[in-house]
C-alpha cells in the first residue's frame, strides 16, 4: 500500500508549508515536506501480498509460504514495503555502490513511514535495532555500511535506540550475490558473533538491511540472538526479492 506524507508536517498551517522538489523525478511534491510525488510513488514496487513471515511476494495476501511453514525461521517477521525490482533496485544499487546518500536517505524515511504503519496495526514495537554488520574488508572497500545508517535513520524517526557495536561478522565471506539459498548457509557458518557487552535476554530486536533475499543472513543472525536469550527477532529491510522466475 502506498504511503501518504500529508500527515509529516500537520502541526503547520498550510500557507506557511514549503513544497519541495521530488527526489527522483524533480517535479514538485504533493504534500509538503514530502520527499517524492504521488507519481513516482505510484511506480515504486510496492509488496501489496507476501508471506506473513518472511515477506516473500505471494499471489494472495494473509498466507505463509510453504518455505516457513515447513521450516520455520528464527525471526518472526520481517517488514518491507517493496518488492526488489525497477526502479527500486537501481536506487538501492546507487545507495549501497555509489554512495548516493540521498537516495538511501529516501529510502530510509520511506521504510520508516512503512513501520510507523504497521506500527499502528499492532507491529510490536522493539526495544532496539540492530543493523546488519559488514565484513571488515568490504567496509573498508565501501567505506560505509549501508544497513548502519539505514538503522541510524530508522532510529532517529521512530524514536528507537540502535546498538551498531553487538554484531560482529567474524570472518571474510564470498560476497552472497550469485548463490542459492543453501549455498548462502554454507557460506555465512560461524560467520557471526555477538559482542560479549550485548543484553539481548529477554529483549525484542529488530535487524536492519537493505534487501532480504534467501534470509540465510537473518536466519543465521536471528539464531544468534535467540539463543543469546532474544525474546524475538523481526527484520526490517527495504526490499524482498521475489522467487527467482518469479
Amino acid at each position: 500500500m502506498a504511503l501518504s506524507f500529508a500527515s509529516l508536517d500537520r502541526w503547520r498551517p498550510s500557507w506557511t508549508r514549503p513544497r519541495l522538489a521530488c527526489q527522483l523525478c524533480g517535479a514538485q511534491a504533493d504534500h509538503p515536506r514530502a520527499p517524492i510525488c504521488n507519481g513516482c510513488q505510484a511506480d515504486l514496487p510496492w509488496l501489496r501480498a507476501s508471506c506473513q513471515v518472511c515477506a516473500l511476494p505471494l499471489p494472495v495476501a494473509g498466507q505463509t509460504c510453504g518455505a516457513c511453514l515447513k521450516r520455520p525461521p528464527a525471526f518472526a517477521r520481517v517488514e518491507a514495503p517493496w518488492r526488489y525490482g525497477f526502479p527500486l533496485d537501481s536506487l538501492i544499487t546507487r545507495f549501497k555502490h555509489q554512495a548516493d546518500w540521498p537516495h538511501g536517505r529516501l529510502l530510509g524515511e520511506l521504510l520508516a513511514e512503512h513501520l510507523r504503519h504497521a506500527f499502528d496495526e499492532h507491529l510490536p514495537r522493539p526495544d532496539l535495532l540492530l543493523p546488519v554488520p559488514l565484513a571488515a574488508g568490504r567496509l573498508r572497500q565501501r567505506g560505509f555500511n549501508q544497513a548502519e545508517m539505514l538503522a541510524g535513520w530508522l532510529a532517529r524517526e521512530l524514536a528507537l535506540p540502535v546498538e551498531r557495536q553487538w554484531l560482529h561478522r567474524e570472518r571474510e565471506t564470498p560476497a552472497q550475490q550469485g548463490l542459492d539459498g543453501a549455498a548462502r548457509r554454507r557460506n555465512l557458518r560461524q560467520a557471526f558473533a555477538l559482542s560479549a557487552r550485548a543484553a539481548a535476554a529477554g529483549r525484542h530486536l529488530a535487524l536492519v538491511d537493505d534487501v532480504l533475499t534467501t534470509g540465510a543472513t537473518a536466519e543465521a543472525l536471528a539464531r544468534l540472538l535467540r539463543r543469546a536469550g532474544a525474546a524475538r527477532v523481526d527484520v526490517y529491510c527495504l526490499a524482498r526479492t521475489p522467487k527467482p522466475g518469479d
